[in-house]
């Protein structure tokens, strides 16, 4: 074979081998754009920031219905909540317990960019059980409510922290409610005649009077015991009964993000809470990210339920982490 056959059998192979690497280039990176996560960026969400919120509750006392401890802690979110800048407003509201007492409570409104048109609700109860129902000792004494209660508290004042002080803002306004009075319903023991409703006092009132007056976001994400070691959030079955698909876009993201261990894809149970009557009653679309433990092929309430255990040391700040940054993603992605 002469040199200059063998200079053009070179140049065919040279060609084609560039053809057949740049079509595997391509393809992987086709490949890649396809699986890669929407991640878009946000800010940092501060897990120890969350957990001193939380902390600060606890110390105010159980925040149980007229008490020292109720008062103390609701001006520290007013307060809290303005010195972030947000436009906050108060509801109080007398609601009767199940046995017919009369419990003042004082729900609480916070607005993040309040002119922006499109909304997201973003709520958690502040109170506190007043009784340890589901414990064996000290049983008629109220509850730290660190989890139960705090820890969604806790979660949204970091994220009104972080969205006051990060210059790439989201495009949505955000409105944070606290709930009063949601974990004051019949006790594990009651043989008195059944109430329903007795449970959420506070977002009856809320979804029954809306404040602001007219208000329609474009959904509510409910925070309720969202701090705790074990953490497991599955698809809670009220939520899947009003907002499929809301339920099923937050855990995606979750899963994005790396925390699919925490959002599992799994449906549990239905429950009453306070995402029941600002479905029902003011016909928002609301999911309830609630920790329920798999036991025996079910869920079941974690062991720290409605007992003294439900104290600063079970909260974990990596799944507080997992839920705020999971919230960040959801805000930033609209």
């Amino acid at each position: 074979m002469n040199r200059s056959r063998i200079a053009l059998l070179l140049l065919v192979l040279l060609m084609l081998s560039g053809a057949y690497y740049g079509y595997k280039s391509l393809q992987t990176s086709t490949q890649e754009t396809t699986s890669a996560p929407n991640i878009v960026p946000t800010p940092e969400f501060v897990s120890d920031s969350a957990y001193a919120f939380i902390a600060k509750q606890v110390t105010f006392g159980p925040r149980v219905p007229n008490s020292a401890a109720q008062k103390q802690c609701g001006d520290w979110i007013v307060n809290k909540m303005k010195s972030y800048g947000l436009q906050v407003s108060t509801q109080p509201f007398v609601a009767n317990r199940y046995d017919g007492k009369k419990l003042g409570g004082v729900n609480i409104i916070a607005s993040y960019n309040p002119s922006a048109a499109k909304r997201i609700l973003i709520a958690a109860h502040w109170d506190a059980r007043s009784m340890a129902d589901k414990d064996s000792v000290r049983k008629n004494e109220p509850i730290d409510a660190a989890n139960d209660g705090a820890s969604g508290v806790g979660v949204m004042i970091e994220l009104a922290r972080v969205l006051a002080q990060t210059q790439d803002k989201p495009a949505v306004g955000v409105d944070f409610v606290f709930f009063d009075l949601e974990d004051h319903g019949e006790p594990e023991d009651y043989s008195g005649e059944h109430k329903p409703n007795s449970w959420a006092l506070g977002s009856q009132h809320w979804a029954a009077n809306l404040v602001p007056a007219n208000y329609r976001p474009y959904y509510g994400i409910l925070l309720d015991m969202v701090g705790g070691k074990g953490a497991m959030f599955p698809h809670e079955g009220t939520s899947m009964q009003y907002a499929p698909g809301i339920v099923r876009s937050i855990w995606a993201t979750a899963a994005d993000l790396g925390y699919s261990n925490l959002f599992v894809d799994q449906d549990a149970f239905g429950i009453s809470d306070d995402h029941t009557a600002v479905n029902e009653i003011a016909k928002i679309q609301m999911i309830d990210m609630i920790d329920l433990r798999a036991v025996n092929g079910g869920f079941e309430f974690g062991s720290f339920h409605h007992t003294h255990a439900d104290n600063l040391a079970n909260i974990d700040k990596s799944t507080l982490k997992a839920v705020g940054q999971t919230l960040l993603q959801v805000l930033y992605r609209e």
